[in-house]
């Protein structure tokens, strides 16, 4: 699935000021961010370094260039960022390969928005060939477009990737609703003007103005979506 597609009309069923749904995906529709912790360890353990615990959440929810940069730095490892790079996606394709658990609440949302013709996307840090590993479980009909981090020169915690997004599915950033799991993925969300639900993964989200903040996937469903575009009336 390609990041290009022609617009969809602005406005969903049953008139809601509510234009489209943007999703994160690892951490909040599938349970992977731990897998990528468990992969970077294991990578560097076989270079000969311990990664610290404390350093997960520096990299959890950012672009791998990043994430991947920062522990050749913190560990001094004697490896290239494009040779780690391959590594870790490897190491990742391989894990979801064996199993893809999905997030609470997920396989319900993401059907409810199809079946309420809610123009919906995919918006992710992770490289084209993982997303579309990652479609393939998700079931890519659920999906208008997917927006790849490595198919956008700044990806998050730029607000590039969702901007891209709301343009593809026509639909004004102000009125999209962005579900997020980290930090990185909420500034993006925020910085391009959305709506934000952060359901936090592995570190805490605080509430702040125009983000609202619960534990589960299982709280969302379409009427709350909407619901966040009535408060903006």
């Amino acid at each position: 699935m390609t990041s290009t597609v022609p617009a969809l009309g602005t406005r969903t069923a049953e008139g809601s000021a509510l234009q489209a749904v943007l999703l994160d995906m690892d951490g909040t529709l599938v349970d992977t961010e731990g897998f990528w912790w468990d992969v970077e360890v294991e990578v560097f353990a076989a270079l000969g370094h311990t990664l610290d615990d404390s350093w997960r959440h520096v990299v959890v929810g950012g672009p791998m260039t990043r994430s991947a940069g920062f522990l050749i730095e913190a560990t001094g490892a004697d490896i290239t960022l494009a040779e780690l790079s391959v590594l870790l996606n490897e190491g990742f394709e391989d894990r979801i390969g064996r199993t893809l658990p999905l997030m609470p609440g997920a396989s319900r949302l993401l059907g409810e928005l199809h079946l309420h013709g809610v123009p919906t996307a995919l918006v992710s840090a992770s490289h084209r060939r993982i997303i579309d590993r990652v479609l393939s479980v998700l079931g890519p009909h659920h999906f208008s477009l997917s927006i790849a981090g490595d198919e956008v020169s700044r990806t998050k915690p730029f607000p590039d990737p969702y901007l891209l997004a709301a343009a593809g599915l026509g639909a004004d950033p102000a009125r999209c609703a962005v579900v997020e799991d980290t930090a990185t993925g909420v500034a993006a969300a925020e910085a391009a003007g959305c709506r934000v639900v952060a359901v936090p993964s592995v570190a805490p989200i605080g509430p702040a103005e125009g983000r609202t903040v619960v534990s589960s996937l299982e709280e969302v469903d379409l009427a709350f979506l909407r619901g966040l575009m009535t408060e903006m009336r």
